[in-house]
């Protein structure tokens, strides 16, 4: 869709799409007027037997919704797909914000082109600002990976608040429970709300969106990486930014606290050549290349031991004044029980290298684990993102191990720790470890050796862009 009326001749923004009643698909999408005003509008396929709806026709009475009485006209945007409710009204959420407070604004329709605004927000968070990018979507707590269409709900149901911060550029998401007679959310932990608790990504990670598959029976998240190089760099080089791996998005029943992202199935369709170690003991400050890991794409799988299970208390061996954060050159700090991890896009002298490690630490007074990905030896490249990204990782008191699945494609490295429970991407610019010249280490910057319990590594192919026509 091109902006080409005045409803959306600034901008054809964020949408999401909805499977209506009697089969068709519908797409309600932001528009920027001729004056700038942030607007909704209704689209449909030209020919719905197309399988790749190719082309849109858009709706003669957009727009469907202008900013009501109290909203900015330019903070009026991204609306979610709508869910069927109780009532058997069509509902949808629309970011905005009053003041400095973050809201989902909620409306109602019978016939998806007539809409009413509720006379409550779905949800509202202090201080956080304008809401975009909003998601609202149904999560089965029974744990299991499968997903549930939009318009699920029920006691066996928690769902997920999501909405991208314009002040800050991250992804936030919260969990709890939404009331479908009265048509409001109230997070399970009031104390951690949008803004100021769990991420979908704590790396370059922003934009994202979710879908359900109902093909497949699972909802699927999309994510935008984006750029800290420089306009002309982009132009040069003919591309900017680029969308992460898709990743499959569940509860996390064994937390009970979190979701779980994982790449999905398919992207294992693109391993090739695998090599593998196994029980590898990593003295203090070692670093091990890993045997016939030249290249730049690879999906990696990789467990440790888990020193504070398998430890016991470590109070004593900590660092318990403060915290450990993943700061600019934070692999290289040396603790007693980390970093320790995996050094991808690594040139030979490792003047180039960035670091996907774990570091045991504390928080609250206990033992805990802090997964990171260090881009500060990333690139000889100057005036590039070169931060470090990470989070505390929940490890239940059970799990024996640490595990890591890191996936490089020349320039992208994501990061899924402990199963998935924390997910980091990097956008990296390498210029020595690049293609063959980019190798594979595994390193313990710890003073106390850990083990390695087995890393699998699969060159990944490219991808076979073919038409679609061939695969009918």
């Amino acid at each position: 869709m091109e902006p080409d009326q005045w409803y959306d001749i600034n901008g054809v923004w964020t949408g999401s799409a909805t499977f209506l009643q009697d089969g068709r698909i519908a797409v309600l999408y932001t528009g920027s007027t001729n004056e700038s005003v942030q607007v909704q509008n209704l689209a449909f396929p030209e020919d719905p037997q197309d399988a790749l709806l190719r082309k849109w026709v858009k709706y003669s009475g957009n727009p469907v919704l202008t900013p009501p009485t109290g909203i900015l006209s330019t903070d009026f945007r991204d609306p979610t797909t709508a869910w069927l409710g109780a009532d058997g009204l069509w509902r949808l959420g629309i970011g905005s914000k009053v003041s400095r407070n973050g809201i989902a604004i909620i409306y109602s329709s019978s016939d998806f082109v007539n809409w009413t605004m509720q006379d409550h927000y779905l949800h509202e968070a202090e201080d956080t600002g304008m809401w975009e990018c909003l998601d609202f979507y149904p999560i089965s707590k029974n744990g299991s990976s499968s997903g549930l269409d939009t318009s699920v709900y029920g006691d066996d149901v928690k769902h997920v608040l999501k909405s991208s911060m314009d002040d800050s550029k991250l992804d936030f998401y919260v969990i709890g429970t939404y009331d479908y007679e009265n048509y409001t959310f109230t997070p399970d932990n009031t104390e951690v709300d949008l803004g100021n608790g769990l991420r979908y990504d704590y790396g370059k990670f922003y934009a994202s969106k979710t879908f359900y598959d109902g093909n497949k029976g699972r909802r699927i998240l999309w994510g935008w990486i984006n750029e800290s190089d420089s306009m002309q760099d982009d132009i040069e080089k003919g591309w900017a930014c680029v969308q992460a791996l898709p990743r499959q998005i569940w509860f996390d029943h064994l937390t009970e606290s979190n979701l779980i992202q994982w790449p999905i199935d398919e992207v294992m369709d693109l391993r090739r050549s695998k090599i593998s170690m196994r029980h590898t003991l990593l003295e203090g400050g070692s670093v091990m290349e890993i045997p016939r890991s030249s290249g730049a794409q690879w999906d990696i799988e990789l467990t440790f031991e888990n020193p504070i299970s398998n430890h016991g208390h470590l109070d004593h061996m900590l660092d318990t004044d403060e915290p450990y954060f993943c700061g600019a050159g934070s692999a290289a700090k040396q603790g007693y029980y980390g970093p320790f991890g995996l050094l991808v896009l690594a040139s030979d002298g490792l003047q180039e290298q960035t670091a996907v490690y774990f570091y045991i630490t504390t928080l609250n007074g206990k033992p805990a684990a802090v997964a990171c990905n260090d881009q500060s030896r990333s690139t000889m490249a100057s005036d590039v993102d070169k931060a470090s990204y990470g989070f505390f990782v929940p490890v239940l008191e059970t799990e024996k191990t640490l595990s890591l699945r890191v996936i490089v494609d020349h320039s992208i490295v994501e990061t899924f720790a402990q199963g998935g429970r924390v997910c980091i991407t990097s956008r990296v610019y390498p210029t020595l470890a690049l293609d063959e010249n980019a190798k594979l280490f595994v390193f313990n910057n710890g003073t106390m050796p850990i083990t390695l319990q087995q890393l699998d590594a699969w060159q990944m192919s490219k991808v076979y862009m073919h038409p679609y026509a061939t695969v009918q």
